[in-house]
């Protein structure tokens, strides 16, 4: 969905948070300034289509928007279960926002075990929608309920509405030739009619989407949509219900342009297609399978018709073989995984290094080690990115801050391949793949031009006159060697993962040239150009915290508490790793603290600390989560106290 937003200038002042009585005696209407919404149930309840919908219709409205879907491994878990419970939040607004929020307004829960995984993240006051058709008594038993909290006085504290959605929804769909186990799974749809009522959202794009995805099955599309319908008939209808609310769109927050939702996977598969485009060269991925990733391969199948080219693999050696060998015959070459999948291409990625072949390898982190945590987020691959690989085999790293900002950092982590002829580690994550925000679509004419001169002849004369192709020959700026297109006549040479003779590229054992080679390797990817990184600091503070990759939210939106309660602390975010920008080291000496706030022990701290000397602060979390922004601001204001 895609919505056009106006100059600022031309937009009304903001609403003002209050409540109104609608005309002819109807139902109150309140107005806010932002909401925080979970949807919760079985992860076969649909809660995270439900959100999705609810996402796409709130950014079609137009206000800011931050998501956070949090689901199960398994791809059934045990239904009623604490470990099945799948979950969708949405934090949105008529301001900008940085997060999916830290506490929701509003759970709607779909049985005992949605309300007892998520009831300690609610504040007093919240508002719990609950689906009383499965508060059973084995349901209850089943995740340790002695008695029900919808009767123990336990939700007291809470604005409490037990709605019989299961109910509901087979009796709105009666007319319809369907089982009742078949009438039950369009509960979701009641339920996310309800919620677009209480929350003024449009129901168009919704029906639309109902009429596509069931285009094949009539009877399962007419009965979505009519449950769609009750939901919302419901709440308009209903005396629990006595205040709906209204959140105005967000036209300030936003510059000038044509904006849609988006997430971090498929702005990512949206930059890696530009990026093809730009550089004039088909797109080729090489991947296989495998959580939080997998989007990406998905998505770019669908695009054959921009030259895109991908090869489902049987593992992921040959999903990285695969791209290496693309990228050898001329393609933009990709390939996708995650932790795990890295460190099985971590031979590929250092011949990558040694045949100097642009290749991005994009790691979408996850809990680790081992398997780990599929479904959870965790920045902890960066010293594996930086450092797993065996010999000396230095490789760029780029991590993206927002999921829009995925489309940006594709493109970055392009250019440095294509420029310097080598592997670059883009690093995302489960948060940033998985989550959502608005995307201003830019124009073509802002994107980078990344067409790349392929060799065509000789580039070197012997002492004989002779001219001959040498495939090590460096660019004097860059360092990069000629890509050379194979079948290009005269320009036969050898590639394989035995050292090259500088130059020639034929092998070479000789401990001076290898030397010479390591060295060269590394001074390339250490004289990468970078944009310098830039420090937001109003109040000239003593404290700066470092962030780099997905904490950018979490990071932003404490400081912004911080600095309303009168808090001086600067905020600086990396993109480049690995070369860190130029000015780092002058950044870091101008503050008498550094905090370092990552999801793992303190990777980025140790590099920082290595190559700085700088004594930086870390503050770490490995519970597979996002931070929260109070809980990065206490830590903030406990570093800016001591």
């Amino acid at each position: 969905m895609t919505s056009q937003v106006s100059s600022p200038a031309e937009q009304a002042d903001e609403t003002v948070v209050g409540e109104q009585r609608a005309p002819g005696g109807a139902k109150d209407v309140r107005r806010l300034d932002r909401v925080i919404i979970r949807f919760a149930g079985d992860s076969g309840d649909g809660m995270q289509l439900t959100g999705d919908r609810f996402t796409s219709e709130t950014a079609s409205f137009g206000n800011d928007l931050s998501t956070l879907p949090n689901f199960p491994a398994e791809i059934r878990a045990p239904a009623g279960t604490l470990p099945g419970v799948s979950s969708f939040q949405l934090h949105f607004a008529d301001h900008d926002i940085l997060t999916p929020g830290d506490a929701p307004n509003v759970l709607v829960a779909m049985n005992p075990a949605a309300l007892k995984a998520n009831i300690g993240d609610l504040p007093r006051g919240a508002e719990i929608i609950v689906n009383t058709d499965e508060f059973t008594k084995r349901a209850l038993q089943k995740v340790g309920y002695d008695a029900s909290p919808l009767e123990d006085g336990s939700l007291d504290g809470y604005n409490l509405h037990p709605v019989p959605l299961t109910t509901l929804t087979v009796e709105a769909l009666k007319e319809f030739d369907l089982s009742r186990k078949e009438a039950e799974r369009s509960k979701n749809m009641f339920a996310l009619g309800l919620l677009s009522w209480m929350y003024h959202r449009p129901t168009e794009g919704t029906e639309k989407f109902l009429k596509s995805k069931f285009a094949k099955k009539p009877q399962i599309m007419a009965a979505n949509i009519a449950a769609f319908r009750a939901g919302w008939n419901f709440g308009e209808t209903t005396e629990d219900f006595a205040v709906s609310y209204e959140v105005a769109p967000a036209a300030k927050a936003f510059p000038v342009g044509t904006y849609r939702n988006i997430s971090g996977n498929l702005a990512l598969a949206y930059g890696l297609i530009s990026a093809s485009r730009q550089a004039d060269l088909p797109l080729f991925l090489g991947s296989y399978p495998i959580t939080p990733a997998s989007d990406i391969l998905h998505e770019l199948s669908r695009h054959k018709n921009f030259g895109v080219r991908t090869f489902q693999a049987e593992d992921e050696i040959a999903g990285i073989g695969a791209a290496l060998g693309a990228a050898f015959g001329g393609s933009l070459a990709v390939t996708t995984t995650s932790g795990p999948g890295v460190a099985l291409k971590s031979e590929t990625i250092g011949l990558a290094v040694s045949l100097e072949l642009p290749l991005l390898v994009v790691d979408i982190q996850r809990g680790g080690p081992s398997t780990g945590l599929p479904t959870k987020t965790e920045q902890a691959d960066l010293l594996q990115a930086m450092f797993g690989r065996n010999g000396e085999a230095p490789v760029p790293i780029v991590a993206p801050r927002t999921p829009a900002d995925c489309f940006d950092a594709a493109l970055e982590a392009a250019r440095i391949a294509l420029t310097y002829r080598t592997p670059v580690m883009l690093l995302s994550d489960g948060y940033l793949a998985n989550g959502s925000e608005p995307w201003r679509i830019p124009d073509l004419d802002e994107l980078p031009d990344l067409r790349v001169q392929f060799a065509s002849g000789p580039n070197h004369a012997l002492a004989d006159g002779t001219e001959v192709f040498w495939p090590y020959k460096r660019d004097p700026q860059t360092l990069a060697r000629p890509w050379a297109v194979p079948g290009t006549p005269g320009l036969e040479h050898r590639i394989g993962g035995i050292e090259k003779q500088d130059g020639t590229g034929n092998i070479s054992y000789d401990p001076a040239n290898h030397d010479f080679m390591v060295r060269t390797r590394q001074a390339k990817i250490d004289g990468i150009q970078v944009p310098d990184i830039e420090v937001d600091d109003p109040d000239g503070a003593k404290t700066l915290v470092l962030g780099w990759g997905s904490t950018y939210g979490p990071i932003t939106a404490a400081v912004r508490r911080l600095r309303r309660a009168g808090e001086k602390i600067a905020q600086a975010h990396l993109r480049h790793i690995n070369p860190f920008p130029a000015n780092l080291g002058e950044v870091l000496a101008r503050y008498d603290k550094v905090v370092i706030p990552e999801m793992n022990l303190g990777q980025l701290a140790t590099l920082v600390r290595a190559k700085y000397l700088v004594d930086a602060h870390s503050y770490n979390q490995v519970n597979g989560m996002p931070f929260k922004a109070e809980q990065l601001a206490s830590a903030l204001k406990e570093a800016i106290d001591d």
